[in-house]
């Protein structure tokens, strides 16, 4: 199991919850199990987030691996201008 820690606006979509729990090896997996336990999230995640992994930020990255032991962190996606 993967601990993820939810920040910004995405806690709203887990019923306040900060930190959830996964199985997933890549981070397609991980999404995709976030998206089925909160369906709520699911919208949020289609418009694109960014993922930490080990201090590592990802987006897009989907077969990037992801192991039981990392601290991974789910972010809303940044736009800029």
């Amino acid at each position: 199991m993967v601990k993820v820690v939810l920040w910004g606006s995405l806690k709203s979509a887990t019923g306040g919850r900060t930190e959830v729990e996964v199985e997933a090896a890549n981070v397609q997996q991980l999404l995709t199990c976030l998206g089925e336990q909160f369906p709520g999230l699911k919208p949020q995640l289609d418009l694109g987030v960014s993922v930490s992994i080990d201090g590592q930020i990802y987006r897009d990255a989907w077969f990037q691996p992801i192991k039981p032991s990392s601290e991974v962190y789910l972010l809303p996606r940044m736009a800029g201008g």
